[in-house]
């Protein structure tokens, strides 16, 4: 029997009560997920949500954001301003409330002033104030300008000083000038060393002014960051809209027909706007819900589904487009080859998780797919008669291909074999049962994968070696991919199934690595896995199971001891600090090192550097692939030659893990 702690000081002393932002502190997962680069991300987006959210709501359509060289930000719009008057119950100004208190805002109640909102847990200013060095607020209203610093040596977010008010010029009384400027510095105690990445802000304020067309959005970063020697700026306005949108996803596609089909609805208080085109490539659908990015998708996409078959079936059995009565089309066949984004708004949304990714408010499924139907079929009306002969060329095409595909002895022979898992002979499985504790690595090449077997933790860890390059599947059917051996092995490892089969819960490990050497033919093997992933087993990517392993670029000796580096930017560093003889090493690929080596640099859990693969924006991961792994082959070589430095390190996602 164990032994009980007898140990009877634990009284109301031992109760510690975190107040005010101090919570937001000691735990900051808790309100922005974690505090790797995605978190500090994070902030940024809680300042500028609410600046969009004035823009939704019609009160302004201009926001700024800048970049300084001591990667401190600045947030301004033309919105109404944050209110500055003093709150009738708790006696202290209004935009003190909004940086300094948790739930506050004008966002909640019945009488709320905003329709829609996207920062409706209401945390956003006071979460982002808790984790800056510093942060101050310039509110412009009524022919002044009001201001407030938040910091203090001691604790962060506590007020440093009251309001200060000056009165604007002549000029900019005459302009009318009003809204919001906050200025904060990020928390390296915090954030560590992860830095602002401009690529990230730059492509979500790029989708902000597609998904609100009177948006005038701006970026402008005043770092000297790598090649970049001179301040990098872009502005973005979007006439079009979605329409925009749309044709921005399909630059690299040929589309059906030249025009996207556009509309939007409006019921009470929930309205939806969809854009879409029919094209030669795979569908995506991109959903957004009060401008927030639904990347797991939710209620809105099933009645998109929906409203988008009941219409197109009844449009085709009122105009005589369908003459076989046998053979119906059905949803999938409607949706090969489409590219939508519907943006809907709403109140009260309510999202699975706390980074909003699934839409859950069942009661908007009805009246949102009724929207969607006659908004549809009345667009539908309108539009030449060669398109719809085109839009129902291209289904009838899609339901002869599925069929194809389910009466083929071929395919269903393969599904057979790889459930009945009879093609794993390649893969050295883990000893361990519990899947939540396995993972799998996916190895370019049998040297690599050699060394791997010898040298992994057999307990936990299960090995692949692929000897060639599986199939691209971006313009492959589904029996060109079970033909692949590569790609049936892989199916068959993991045990999920593929495609319209694939069951999340029958994975086998946790974690699936990809390991290739860090050169453009292991970039290439890494793309064409990844794409395979997305397109046929897309949960494994969005429920968080995919990494990317990190093998070092260098092995530097020096007195006796031996030092692994994963960049050029760390062995530079490293080479300054150290004194005496280095001999340095640079690795071609997995297969020089041994397993002693490979453990201790890449499969060692405890040391290992991985990058954990998200979609944090469909419409720009289906844009993306179809670039890399499409058609147009100089499209993709010099997208690869240009980003894919997978041993960067402000890629890193996780250390160890």
């Amino acid at each position: 029997m164990a032994k009980v702690n007898n140990n009877t000081e634990y009284t109301s002393k031992s109760i510690d009560v975190l107040e005010g932002l101090e919570a937001v502190r000691v735990r900051p997962g808790m309100y922005i997920g974690d505090t790797s680069s995605k978190g500090l991300h994070h902030i940024i987006w809680e300042i500028v949500d609410n600046s969009i959210d004035e823009v939704a709501n019609g009160y302004g359509n201009t926001i700024d954001i800048i970049i300084h060289k001591d990667e401190s930000v600045t947030v301004s719009d033309n919105g109404r301003g944050i209110p500055v008057d003093i709150h009738e119950k708790l006696n202290v100004p209004a935009v003190e409330l909004v940086f300094t208190k948790l739930h506050s805002g004008a966002k909640f109640g019945g009488d709320s002033s905003y329709n829609y909102s996207g920062g409706l847990h209401g945390v956003g200013s006071a979460v982002t104030n808790a984790l800056s060095r510093w942060l101050n607020v310039t509110v412009y209203r009524d022919d002044q300008a009001h201001t407030m610093q938040f910091h203090s040596p001691e604790v962060q977010g506590k007020v440093r000083s009251g309001i200060k008010k000056k009165n604007l010029t002549v000029a900019e009384c005459r302009k009318d000038k009003r809204g919001t400027k906050v200025d904060f510095l990020p928390d390296d105690r915090v954030f560590g060393k992860n830095r602002l990445i401009y690529d990230i802000i730059n492509k979500r304020i790029r989708e902000l002014a597609f998904l609100n067309n009177s948006l005038i959005i701006s970026l402008t970063d005043e770092r000297e960051d790598g090649d970049v020697l001179e301040a990098r700026s872009v502005k973005y306005h979007f006439d079009g809209g979605l329409v925009d949108f749309v044709l921005y996803q399909n630059e690299s596609k040929k589309a059906v027909y030249e025009t996207p089909i556009h509309f939007e609805g409006m019921q009470d208080k929930l309205g939806v706007k969809i854009a879409l085109q029919h094209t030669d490539g795979n569908e995506s659908l991109s959903s957004f819900v009060n401008n927030i990015p639904t990347t797991e998708g939710g209620i809105h996409e099933a009645s998109l589904k929906l409203g988008l078959t009941r219409a197109m079936t009844d449009f085709a059995k009122t105009n005589g487009m369908l003459k076989d009565k046998d053979n119906t089309l059905i949803g999938d066949d409607f949706r090969d080859g489409l590219t939508v984004v519907m943006l809907v708004n709403m109140i009260d949304p309510e999202f699975e998780g706390q980074t909003k990714s699934k839409l859950s408010n069942a009661w908007i499924k009805k009246p949102l797919e009724e929207l969607i139907y006659n908004g549809l079929l009345d667009s539908m009306k309108k539009l030449p008669k060669q398109v719809l002969v085109d839009i129902y060329s291209k289904a009838l095409l899609a339901r002869k291909e599925r069929e194809r595909l389910q009466n083929s002895k071929d395919v269903n022979k393969q599904l057979r074999e790889i459930s009945s898992n009879k093609l794993i002979g390649k893969l050295s499985p883990c000893l361990g049962k519990n899947a939540s504790k396995n993972e799998i690595f996916i190895v370019e090449g049998d040297s690599a994968g050699g060394s791997a077997k010898s040298g992994r933790d057999r307990n936990t860890q299960a090995i692949l070696p692929l000897k060639g390059k599986p199939l691209n599947v971006e313009k492959a059917k589904l029996d060109r991919a079970l033909d692949n051996e590569e790609i049936r092995t892989i199916i068959s490892a993991l045990g999920t199934g593929v495609h319209k089969n694939f069951n999340i819960d029958n994975l086998k490990y946790d974690k699936v690595i990809i390991l290739a050497d860090a050169d453009q033919d292991g970039a290439h093997i890494r793309a064409i896995l990844l794409t395979f992933f997305y397109r046929y087993m897309r949960e494994l990517i969005t429920e968080g199971h995919v990494y990317i392993g990190m093998p070092p670029l260098y092995k530097v000796e020096n007195k006796g001891e031996i030092h692994y580096v994963y960049d050029d930017v760390k062995l530079q560093e490293l080479l300054d600090s150290l004194n005496g003889k280095k001999v340095l090493q640079r690795y071609k690929g997995l297969g020089e090192m041994n397993p002693e080596q490979l453990w201790e640099t890449t499969l060692n859990p405890e040391k290992r550097a991985l990058i954990k693969v998200m979609v944090d924006d469909i419409a720009d991961a289906d844009k993306l692939i179809t670039t890399l792994m499409g058609d147009n082959a100089n499209a993709r070589k010099e997208y690869i030659n240009k980003h894919a430095n997978f041993n960067k390190a402000d890629n890193f996602d996780e250390i160890g893990g």
